[in-house]
Order: C-alpha cells, then sequence, then structure tokens
C-alpha cells in the first residue's frame, strides 16, 4: 500500500474517487479494508444528488415478488435498449445491496409490528416496501420519504471514521492524467496502451490546482441535469466526469436520454423541489386543473406507468390547454396516512403554502437523470485502463432510454460491489510510476467577469430546456 504523500503539487494514494454520493462511498467503504483510498467533494459532502433522493431502491424482497418480474419491468422502461445482461446482473444483486445497506446501519422503514403487510410486500427483512411508476410489485425499500438522506448520511458517518479514506470536500477535478505506454503523459492523447494515473484537482478554499495521483481512479461524480433550465438536481450535477473521460478518450453512450421527473412542485421559489414517486404508488393522481383525471388516456398503468410516459403526458397536456402546471392529489388518504409516508414533502409543501393532506399540488416535469453516460463493462471497467465509473455517471446499460424508478440507487450499490471487487486484486500489480508535470496553467483563459460565465450558462440551459427538453422534433434539434 501506498501511504498519502503530499509535495508543492501533488497528492499520492491507492485509489481516487471523483464523487461523494452513494456510490463512490460505498466503494471507498468496500476499499479501505484494502488501500489508502481519497475520496472528492466539490463541496460539503452532503449536497450531491444521492442526499436528496426521496423514493428508496428497489429490489426483489417480497415473497411474492421475482428476479424475471423485476427483470421485465426494467426492459419495459427502458423502451428495449437496455443491455439483458446488465440488466439481470443488477437484479440479481438488489436484495444484497439492501442487506448490505442494513448492515451498515440505514434506518429502513419496517412495517408496523402491528398491522399484517398486503400479500404483495410481505418480506423476511420486515421492511416496509412500496410500489413506483413501471414496477408491477411492491419492491421499493425506503426510509420514510427521505431514503436518500438516510443512506447518503450512514456513509458519510461510516467514511469519516475510517482511517484509510481521505475525503477532500471543496475540492473540484478539472481533467484526468494519463500515462502512455512510453512513460509521456498526455490528458488528450490517442494512444491505445495508456492508463489513467490521476487527476487535476481545484482546491477551492487555495484556489490552486493540485495532482492527485492514484493507480485507480474512479468517477461517480454523477449526471448532467444541470444542463437544463428546470431541474430536480443540485447546482452540482453538470457532467464533469462525462466530459473529463470523453476528453480521455473513453467512450460515452445514450446521452440523449436525459430523463424527466413528472412531478415537481411548481412554486416560483421551489427550485424543482421533486415530489417523489411513491406518492403515486400509494394512490397519487394526476389531475387537470378542472380535477379530471388524464393518464388512463395515455397508459393503462394511469399514474403508474414509467416516468417518460407521465412526463411527456403531462407535457402535452400543458400545452395543450396552456396551463402552467397540472395537479397531484392524494388528499383523498388520511391525514395520518400521508404524514406518516411522507413527512419531508408535507413540511416543503407547507413551506410554499401547499397542504397536501387537504389539497391537490401544482406539479410540473423538469429534468432529473442521466441514462447514459461513460459505457463500462460489469465491473465498471471504462475504455481507459485504470479507470473506472460507478453511478448516474456510468452507462451500463441498464437503463436503457429510460430509467426505472429506484433502480438508481440500486444502481449505485451493485456497481461499487463489482468494481471494488474488480479492483482489490488487481492492487499487488506493478504500475510504473511517472513523473506528472504539475497543472499548465497557460490553458486556462479570462472570463473577464463572472457574469459573462452566468450569461453563458443561462443561455444554454433555456436552449436545452426550449429545444432538447421531455418532447423534440427534427426542427428544434436543427436549431
Amino acid at each position: 500500500m501506498t501511504s498519502p504523500r503530499q509535495t508543492k503539487h501533488e497528492i499520492d494514494h491507492d485509489v481516487l474517487i471523483i464523487g461523494s454520493g452513494a456510490a463512490g462511498l460505498t466503494l471507498a467503504l468496500k476499499l479501505a479494508m484494502h488501500c489508502r483510498v481519497a475520496v472528492l467533494s466539490k463541496v460539503a459532502v452532503n449536497q450531491g444528488s444521492t442526499y436528496y433522493a426521496q423514493g428508496g431502491i428497489s429490489a426483489v424482497l417480497a415473497e411474492s415478488d421475482s428476479i424475471e418480474s423485476h427483470i421485465n419491468d426494467t426492459l419495459d422502461a427502458g423502451a428495449g435498449l437496455c443491455d439483458p445482461e446488465a440488466v439481470r446482473f443488477t437484479v440479481e444483486n438488489g436484495r444484497a445491496a439492501v442487506e448490505w445497506l442494513l448492515d451498515i446501519g440505514v434506518a429502513f422503514t419496517h412495517q408496523p409490528q402491528e398491522q399484517n403487510p398486503s400479500d404483495d410486500s410481505a418480506n423476511t427483512l420486515g421492511l416496509h416496501l412500496t410500489r413506483e411508476g413501471g414496477h408491477s410489485h411492491r419492491r421499493v425499500a425506503h426510509a420514510d420519504d427521505s431514503t436518500g438522506k438516510a443512506i447518503e448520511t450512514t456513509l458519510i458517518d461510516q467514511t469519516r471514521n475510517h482511517p484509510q479514506i481521505s475525503l477532500f470536500e471543496g475540492h473540484v477535478a478539472i481533467d484526468l492524467i494519463t500515462s502512455s505506454s512510453n512513460g509521456s503523459n498526455n490528458g488528450s492523447s490517442s494512444e491505445i496502451e495508456k492508463r489513467c494515473v490521476g487527476a487535476y484537482v481545484l482546491n477551492r478554499e487555495t484556489q490552486q490546482v493540485e495532482v492527485f495521483r492514484a493507480r485507480f481512479v474512479i468517477l461517480a461524480s454523477g449526471g448532467a441535469s444541470k444542463v437544463y433550465l428546470y431541474t430536480s438536481n443540485p447546482d452540482i450535477s453538470t457532467g464533469d466526469g462525462i466530459a473529463m473521460a470523453w476528453r480521455a478518450g473513453c467512450r460515452i453512450s445514450n446521452m440523449e436520454f436525459m430523463q424527466f421527473h413528472p412531478t415537481c412542485l411548481y412554486h416560483p421559489h421551489a427550485k424543482s423541489f421533486l415530489v417523489t414517486e411513491a406518492v403515486r404508488g400509494e394512490g397519487g393522481r394526476l389531475l387537470l386543473p378542472d380535477g379530471e383525471r388524464f393518464m388512463q388516456r395515455f397508459d393503462e398503468r394511469a399514474e403508474l406507468a414509467p416516468r417518460d410516459i407521465v412526463a411527456r403526458a403531462i407535457d402535452h397536456e400543458m400545452k395543450r390547454l396552456g396551463v402552467d402546471s397540472v395537479f397531484l392529489d392524494i388528499s383523498h388518504r388520511s391525514k395520518e396516512f400521508i404524514l406518516q409516508h411522507f413527512p419531508t414533502v408535507s413540511a416543503r409543501c407547507q413551506k410554499f403554502g401547499y397542504d397536501m393532506t387537504q389539497e391537490p399540488l401544482p406539479v410540473v416535469p423538469a429534468a432529473h437523470y442521466t441514462s447514459g453516460g461513460v459505457m463500462t463493462d460489469l465491473h465498471a471497467r471504462t475504455d481507459l485502463d485504470g479507470l473506472y465509473a460507478v453511478g448516474e455517471v456510468a452507462c451500463t446499460g441498464l437503463h436503457g432510454a429510460n430509467r426505472m424508478a429506484s433502480n438508481s440507487l440500486l444502481e449505485c450499490i451493485v456497481f461499487a460491489k463489482a468494481a471494488a471487487e474488480d479492483i482489490i486484486p488487481r492492487l499487488q500489480e506493478t504500475v510504473e510510476s511517472t513523473p506528472i508535470p504539475p497543472w499548465d496553467a497557460s490553458q486556462v483563459t479570462d472570463s473577464d467577469e463572472r457574469i459573462v460565465v452566468n450569461h453563458n450558462w443561462d443561455e444554454l440551459r433555456r436552449f436545452m430546456w426550449d429545444y432538447v427538453g421531455i418532447v423534440r422534433t427534427t426542427k428544434r434539434l436543427q436549431r
């Protein structure tokens, strides 16, 4: 094992993980018994997409459910473009992923002891399972309506206390560093025999670019939904990892398949607050402004159709009627039920003046998930030796054209484990250490004023929303 060291410009670990969500921190924990691990976080470690995930993690847990059913649901939601091998691999490892999360202390919601679970949710783990769009069974394990927070905070606690893991908050990866077989270093080299040996990283506190050297580098940096004007994602979801991998010569795939979550709270100050899919899973109805239900006209599964179908239906009705939103109503359920199952959503809606126990919520679709990304195999390996990708940054083949609800956290845990199992035996490999040049600041151009960058970003996001949004036309794409 290599001890971390820092020179004037270089920090050295065995493994460098770029990203601190469920995928990155899970991988860090699984590797830390074998090597020294550095984890980079753009901002505070709890400000990534995982922390804000509400719904849960899907897995075959109920006695009435089956592996084949989960596979078929996923293939159907992905519109025939999933990789069947990746789907089967992920689904078959689902139960083990949930059991591992339970083992490290994630506080999933359990069935009340005095309540007998319905036939379709009885399971040996005693968990309360909910159902979401695209699923034919109750198979979503959750922690009330803040599952991501429960998972992320548990992972953070575990990693902060681990002596083999160094967490670098406020560190932004700028570019990957590759070393070709002849010892030269060039991030844009097209040579086949090259290896990823680290990354150039901006320390936001010192405003200095540092070299992070590692024998293995893992991209776990999330998706790119912030490219759209309206998104449920935090501001840091800007696709950095996908871009870095592409510049280093890796293939990327399926980037046209951006998923739009159908139900984000419509309010000028809500910043696209996501209303969990579980609201529809527990009986929530989508309504037009006059109170009419409409989803049955678009799909026989109505509100429980996959996200792409529901989002397109909402978009169609908003354009047809010229309205700003549709409405999501679960007020026909008891107040006790709603507050028990959706405490986070209810409290947040109250802040904006809506009482979901008494009235419908105005909702609109927003960009939510990058279904494509850096191409990997079932070991999370990319085209570049020494570089892996896990989580939303990766394109494993699991999601196809549309990710099924709650398969994302599942993918994070399953592929983090797969990457760890591939990396651990390779730690014994001898890797030639070559000099890495310090960051060349001459590559950077000054934008003169930050407002120029902000205007360019705003223009890009509006352009993407208007021309490359939920429903696309040849004419808009040509523009």
